[in-house]
């Protein structure tokens, strides 16, 4: 994590230009949310303002990843621009299982961090806090933000279509048959006509949305998902062309009727997305070995990846394959350093020499992405959903934005799919779909009237708009 140097009572210096336009971001403990947002701080700077990274204090052994990806970001940006302040770590933390409960614990963890951000917050030069923009997931800040009179905004790095559902189930939970709570998991298969996405089975919405109605995990994912109504606004990583009916079912004024809240406005700015490398000697510029190789939070149980390495074998295609710890008793091992001598069929490795690479746990995923060895930016989706509202996405990507393929999983039970269903052959419609899409991403942040740069455009005169209420 950055320094310990920047405490509450030095940030005042630390700023290069104490009365400049300030943001204050409050990121999530995850990877795959800090990057999108990080794009946004950004997006920020070049418009003149200075963005200030509010991070709950998590060492290497709480989080590799996401201790990794901070060190790596501070490290690259202008510390004249974008200030990182790792708030005083707490006594106790609470307990965050990588199971069911998880989320419980995050939610308790944000919470115990609320004075440290509210600290950070007061040592700040007067009038100088435009705007707080916090992870949807660490909203409970919006106290915080409430208590400092500063506008208040979630961020969401997942798509819209999954914000709309995710909102109107809240309001319909927060409604009673008879004083008794609403239960999704007893709808079954039952589909679910919502506003702003195809219909889909029950069966698909999130883990916690499928808890018992009465237990601590589904009340706290509802309350969560609901406090998002009392922010100033909420900012989606995602584009009007990708997203047209969700985008235009959440800005709807009567998306929500009979909600305690009026529905903030929701600006659509992504495809919030790290530049891909410059070709040439991707190696000694970006470091990780598999874009040297190049130039030349879903994880597997041990069957499904042995599943795996015998259809990308068969298929004989040039593969990168990321191996991360497999599922072991229910739990992840998310720091577990995989064998994969022991996990994939014996010799795979060495017959595959040449054609494929496998590499444990983690790869740059954009820059990997972006690489011209790669070409599969804008290309068709194997969906294979895992875990949180991946099943929702699915539902989305195959049937609303016609862009990707269902894996169908042979036993719901172990979740197995066999390795001839890794073989399958991907359709021309699809692939000009999805190259239609790339496109479009391009375009959303083209300077002459790209939707998402209009959107953010929207987000900063709406935020100048707002006022400081310090």
């Amino acid at each position: 994590m950055p320094s310990s140097s920047f405490s509450p009572t030095s940030l005042k210096t630390k700023l290069a230009n104490p009365m400049k336009k300030t943001v204050v971001l409050y990121p999530c403990l995850a990877v795959s949310h800090f990057v999108p947002m990080m794009q946004l701080a950004d997006a920020l700077v070049d418009e003149g303002y200075a963005v200030v990274v509010a991070l709950i204090d998590v060492t290497m052994d709480d989080d590799a990843s996401f201790a990794a990806a901070v060190r790596r970001r501070a490290a690259s940006s202008d510390p004249s621009l974008i200030t990182f302040h790792t708030l005083p770590r707490i006594d106790d933390p609470p307990e965050m299982p990588i199971d069911e409960r998880f989320l419980l614990g995050y939610f308790e963890l944000v919470r115990r961090y609320k004075n440290g951000l509210l600290e950070l917050l007061r040592s700040m030069p007067p009038r100088s806090i435009h705007a707080v923009v916090m992870d949807a997931l660490s909203n409970e800040a919006l106290d915080v933000a409430k208590e400092m009179g500063v506008p208040a905004y979630t961020f969401f790095a997942w798509s819209a279509s999954a914000l709309a559902v995710f909102l109107q189930l809240s309001v319909a939970a927060s409604v009673c048959d008879e004083g008794r709570p609403v239960s999704f998991k007893e709808l079954g298969d039952s589909h679910l006509d919502l506003l702003g996405v195809p219909p889909m089975p029950a069966s698909h919405l999130s883990r916690e949305m499928l808890e018992d109605p009465n237990g601590e995990i589904y009340q706290a994912w509802m309350s969560s998902i609901g406090k998002n109504l009392e922010a100033n606004g909420m900012l989606v990583n995602t584009f009007v062309s990708l997203e047209a009916r969700a985008l235009g079912a959440l800005n709807d004024p009567q998306f929500l009727p009979g909600c305690e809240f009026t529905m903030p406005p929701v600006y659509a700015v992504g495809p919030l997305l790290v530049e891909g490398p410059p070709s040439g000697d991707t190696k000694e510029k970006h470091g990780h070995e598999c874009l040297a190789w190049l130039d030349s939070v879903g994880c597997h149980s041990e069957e499904q990846l042995k599943e795996i390495a015998v259809g990308l074998e068969r298929s004989g295609h040039r593969f990168l394959w990321v191996v991360r710890a497999p599922v072991r008793d229910s739990t992840l091992a998310l720091h577990a350093d995989p064998d994969l001598d022991a996990l994939l069929p014996e010799g795979f490795l060495e017959r595959t020499n040449g054609h494929g690479l496998v590499v444990k746990e983690w790869a740059p995923q954009v820059d990997v992405l972006h690489h011209k060895a790669i070409g599969v930016a804008g290309v068709p989706m194997l969906c294979w959903p895992l875990y949180a509202e991946q099943k929702m996405n699915k539902v989305v990507m195959v049937e609303e934005f016609g862009v990707g393929v269902e894996v169908v999983v042979e036993c719901r039970q172990q979740g197995l799919v066999k390795a001839e269903e890794v073989e399958a052959k991907e359709g021309e419609r699809l692939r000009a779909r999805m190259r239609a899409l790339k496109e479009a991403a391009a375009m959303s942040w083209n300077q002459e009237g790209g939707s998402s740069r209009t959107a953010f455009g929207q987000f900063l005169l709406d935020l100048e708009g707002v006022g400081i209420g310090q």
